[in-house]
């Protein structure tokens, strides 16, 4: 499209200046800070699942910031028509999830499940959830499994992450309604949920157990997401800069209190068993990873080397976070058959043994299973697909990117 020519300002005029965003972020491009936080909070969840160390999900609340992530992400898009924006989320993540629900659910028919273990007519609506996720996907708690391979309880373990979904679709449903209602108030609108999370996580409403999870799991979330809506909108820019640090804090202690004060038998201090200690603990931190939000343009120097990874990460963000669960369990029958090494068996039975492999190991897993399955990304995207998205290395601000033409350009400017 050409823009039409504009007269030259009179000598002595105001020359007018388009408004930057109140948050601070580019008017296009990535915030390269976003895609560092979305990129650590994979590897946490990966080691997490792994080790189940209770203190991980302290030092970081992954889906708290992966919320609020996507919460900001989804406040830009709705700068477009909402019907298309909810359309486009929802299609980037429903088909990832087909696939993988192709794959899964096929292993299990393949196991023996089917109507008759699960009630007939009921089975199949229930079915329905592997298409539209608006509550739990079904799937059985037991399979004959693979001998040396697969345990009866796989099913399990690779439905781990669909919890996520179910939420994040609720969410995006829900944003058009949550951003209105976040204009108009924004701080009421915010800490709504964390009483939201208090009155649920108290059993003083009993709701059943479908309902109950779905509700409970929006509460504790929700603002996160909002969050991320009043990083967008600028919210929390507009707070005089002393206001976060001095509050923070007391919302990070109040969250560390209910969590030792409410530990499990089993888990002890393990936020993912406690939904009030994870809401307000949650809620506190993303406060202040956003108040630091520096919204890199650019890669600064000490991360550059990582770009690439960080990139494909962000761009295959669903893809790790539904198959990682499948790729550590993979990661079991192989680290077995190397116990069959009797040098291996004799000089180093701790590493065998040891978690560290197996988390280790399921990296080149996750990376087969992003060439695999990863395209479909693309292709809900509606953009050409590629089996591996490994990104550009930024060359930095003001230099020239190393194509032909810059190159010679570069070299002219020397000679001159």
């Amino acid at each position: 499209m050409t823009l039409p020519a504009t007269a030259p300002a009179p000598a002595g005029a105001a020359v007018p200046v388009a408004p930057r965003p109140e948050s601070g972020a580019p008017p296009s491009g990535r915030d390269r800070y976003l895609d560092l936080l979305r990129a650590l909070a994979l590897v946490r969840v990966v080691a997490y699942h792994q080790f189940g160390w209770a203190w991980l999900t302290l030092l970081l609340p992954s889906m708290g910031v992966m919320f609020a992530l996507a919460g900001s992400l989804m406040a830009r898009s709705l700068e477009r028509p909402a019907l298309h924006v909810v359309r486009s989320r929802m299609r980037r993540l429903l088909v990832p999830m087909w696939l993988f629900g192709a794959v899964a659910v096929g292993g299990m028919v393949l196991q023996g499940w089917g109507p008759g273990s699960g009630g007939g007519t009921r089975w199949w609506l229930k079915m329905l959830f592997w298409v539209v996720p608006l509550s739990d996907p079904p799937y059985p708690s037991h399979l004959p499994g693979v001998d040396g391979i697969l345990d009866g309880g796989w099913a399990e373990q690779v439905a781990v992450p669909l919890w996520y979904l179910r939420a994040y679709l609720w969410f995006v449903l829900l944003s058009p309604l949550m951003l209105r209602l976040l204009r108009r108030a924004p701080w009421p609108v915010l800490l709504a949920p964390l009483g939201l999370a208090v009155v649920l996580g108290s059993g003083w409403i009993a709701l059943p157990d479908r309902v109950g999870a779905a509700a409970t799991d929006f509460a504790v979330f929700a603002s996160c997401w909002l969050l991320g809506f009043a990083h967008h909108d600028g919210v929390l820019r507009r707070l005089p800069r002393y206001v976060t640090p001095s509050v923070a804090p007391f919302v990070l202690l109040a969250g560390l209190w209910f969590a030792v004060d409410h530990q499990d038998p089993e888990s002890g201090y393990d936020l993912d068993g406690i939904p009030v200690a994870q809401a307000v603990w949650s809620f506190g931190f993303v406060l202040v990873l956003l108040h630091l939000s520096p919204s890199w343009t650019s890669w600064p120097r000490r991360l550059r080397r990582w770009s690439g990874v960080i990139g494909l990460l962000n761009a295959r963000a669903v893809t790790v976070y539904l198959w990682h669960e499948a790729a550590l369990i993979a990661t079991v029958p192989l680290i077995d058959q190397l116990w069959r090494f009797p040098v291996l068996e004799r000089n180093v039975p701790w590493l065998l043994d040891s978690p560290w492999l197996n988390f280790l190991g399921a990296w080149p897993l996750i990376a087969l299973c992003v060439v695999l399955f990863g395209w479909v990304e693309d292709v809900a995207a509606r953009r050409r697909p590629r089996l591996l998205p490994w990104p550009r290395r930024s060359a930095g601000p003001g230099t020239v990117r190393g194509h032909r033409g810059g190159r010679r350009r570069q070299a002219s400017a020397r000679a001159r």
